[in-house]
């Protein structure tokens, strides 16, 4: 459900990576996010919040919407979340742009991509049944 949400709204956003352009490993994917919030756009719209925690765990919202714990690994270049609301994993490259991070969506032929717009070391606000980290 939530790879099908993405792709649909990943649609909207055009491509726009510099030539030879390398994704980010695992390995710098996780110094640049563990111990940090960050929020991402798409054309300029809060798109969700993701929390980086230690062990490739990660707890994920798309704006206005509820908080679901996930993991996150690498493969084959691919930086796949698998979370607890779905079975199907959610893979994206992920690139430094001028010092922020984009993504792109496996899957997305257009190859749109996600902007990070906002990092904070604050935990999550995740009201309701499970609240806090």
């Amino acid at each position: 459900m939530h790879a099908l949400i993405l792709s649909l709204a990943l649609l909207l956003v055009p491509l726009v990576a510099g030539a030879g352009e390398a994704p980010l490993t695992g390995g710098e994917f996780e110094a640049r996010t563990t111990g940090r919030t960050m929020t991402y756009a798409v054309d300029g719209k809060v798109y969700g919040t993701e929390q980086y925690l230690p062990g490739n765990r990660v707890i994920w919202a798309f704006e206005g919407d509820d908080c679901v714990r996930g993991t996150w690994e690498e493969t084959a270049g691919w930086i796949c979340f698998l979370y607890e609301d779905d079975p199907e994993p959610a893979c994206w490259q992920f690139f430094d742009e001028g010092g922020r991070l984009t993504a792109r969506f496996d899957g997305d032929p257009e190859g749109a991509r996600l902007k990070e717009v906002g990092q904070s070391p604050e935990p999550m606000s995740c009201p309701g049944p499970e609240v806090g980290v």
